[in-house]
Parts: C-alpha cells; structure tokens; sequence
C-alpha cells in the first residue's frame, strides 16, 4: 500500500458500537490495523453522544445492544447528521453467512473482506458527497 493510501485511510475516522467488549476490541483491532481511526462506544446513549460530537466517515454498530433494535436507532441517529456518514450493521453470523442479510451488513468473520467493505463504503459516502456539492454548485 502507498503512502498516499496509507494517509487517505488514516484520514477516515469510524465509530464502532458494540456493546460486546471482545468483539468491540477485535474489530477496532482489524479496523486501527488497516489504517482507520476508530472511536468506539459500548452502548446506544454512547454512541449517540460521540456523532453529537465529532464528524465520522462510517458509523458501524451492532444490531442489539442495550435494546433489540439499539443499533438501528444509532444509524438512524447517524442518518440525521449534517455530516452524512455511512453506516453500517456489523453482525457475527453462525457458519459464516446470515440469511436475508441487508446490503449494509458487514461480517467481521471475514477480516479481507471487513477491511475491503469499510473502503467500499467510506468511498460511496465520499462520492455521494462530491456529486451532492456539485448539485448544489451549479444551482447557485
């Protein structure tokens, strides 16, 4: 890897929210060990407090946390920043797979793979940013 793709990654800041601290410390691991800068929260409420206070590039969290549905309430929280970050559900699945998994679903099982969709969707969130600028250019 370049150093230009070293310091463009290292440039990305993630929040990973999971309320299991093995599985919080292993994926923050992977994700520091790519290049990423990881914030990480155990809970929802935590969660919530750090998008009020810092701009993220990708929010990725665990589905159920304090409640069933917690971590959907985080990247529905993150949806609504200004900021725009993408977002993501991380989910350990038996056997590898997860059936009716969402497009947003990121396996941690699969280190390669982890490590290849964060770029994939740090990059969409950085295209649909420039086009959203560019819209608003050539309006004014």
């Amino acid at each position: 890897m370049g150093a230009t793709k070293t310091a463009e990654l290292a440039l990305a800041r993630v929040l990973l929210v999971d309320d299991n601290p093995t599985a919080r410390l292993t994926l923050q691991t992977v994700l520091e060990a790519g290049g990423y800068r990881v914030d990480s929260a155990a809970s929802a409420a935590e969660a919530v407090d750090k998008l009020d206070k810092r701009e993220y590039s990708l929010v990725l969290s665990d589905m159920e946390m304090e409640s069933p549905f917690a971590g959907l309430k985080v990247l529905a929280h993150a949806r609504m920043m200004d900021y725009k970050p993408a977002t993501a559900l991380v989910a350990s699945c038996q056997n590898g797979t997860a059936e009716g998994k969402p497009d947003m679903l990121v396996e941690p099982e699969d280190v390669p793979n982890l490590l290849e969709d964060v770029a994939s969707l740090i990059g969409e969130r950085a295209a649909r940013r420039l086009n959203r600028e560019l819209r608003l250019a050539h309006m004014d």
